[in-house]
């Protein structure tokens, strides 16, 4: 296992971070999940988090990252989601067809450890999402 570091730590947090539309309608296409995924890698890069592995369905995402002790994920999860929320919306206007009032994502998210899983086992079933 390869170890993160910096001047005072080493580490290794991988988390698993699923975030689902409001009223899990069906609005994830390729090209939203696409940008979506920049916004994420772009605000990202400002928490010290690093994309392993992205993908979608077509009512949530699936987010494999790693990241550093001090990173505060909460608001870096809020963050993301009030920000990209915002551009989607205003870039995707078919998006308001289906999600008409202020939300994008649900109030509600599952951020998990991969504790004891191996980061191999939890990329692979990210990349089968939505593959039915």
């Amino acid at each position: 296992m390869k170890l993160d570091s910096n001047n005072h730590s080493v580490f290794s947090l991988n988390y698993h971070l699923v975030l689902v539309i409001k009223y899990r309608r069906k609005v994830i296409d390729d090209d939203i999940s696409e940008r979506a995924k920049e916004m994420f890698i772009s605000l990202g890069e400002k928490y010290h988090i690093a994309l392993i592995e992205w993908n979608h369905d077509i009512d949530h995402i699936h987010v494999l990252f790693k990241t550093h002790p001090k990173t505060e994920l909460s608001k870096f999860i809020n963050a993301y989601k009030s920000a990209s929320s915002r551009i989607l919306k205003k870039e995707f206007p078919q998006i308001r067809q289906k999600l008409w009032k202020e939300y994008f994502w649900s109030r509600s998210f599952c951020l998990l450890t991969t504790g004891g899983t191996p980061v191999d086992v939890v990329r692979e079933y990210i990349e089968n999402q939505g593959m039915k």
